[in-house]
């Protein structure tokens, strides 16, 4: 007998919150217990987005120091001296929802 839509939801909420809270990449989260980025996604946005999506803060610090960069890792500059450090096996969706946000704040 298969799990009921109500212990479905549940379990996906959960995985979505934890890989919010991992600090994993979508693509590296769902190969490491074997689901496919494409479940996730749609059930992401079936539930809306996880909880940390939905509440995380951003802060832009003045003065940061200058990480070393990992090879194949790129440095996108942004206006008014932010530069975002993406390194490789970034999640698209995180980087555009982080450059929205700092273009966007005032």
């Amino acid at each position: 007998m298969g799990k009921s839509q109500p212990e479905v939801q549940s379990r996906w909420i959960r995985l979505i919150a934890e890989q919010g809270e991992s600090g994993e990449t979508v693509g590296a989260f769902c190969r490491d217990r074997g689901l496919t980025t494409s479940q996730f996604y749609t059930w992401r946005k079936r539930l809306g987005g996880s909880v940390a999506e939905r509440f995380l803060e951003v802060q832009v610090a003045k003065a940061a120091r200058q990480a070393p960069l990992q090879r194949g890792a790129i440095a996108v500059r942004l206006g008014e001296g932010c530069c975002v450090l993406v390194e490789p096996g970034f999640d698209a969706d995180h980087l555009r929802a982080v450059v929205a946000a700092l273009e966007t704040r005032g």
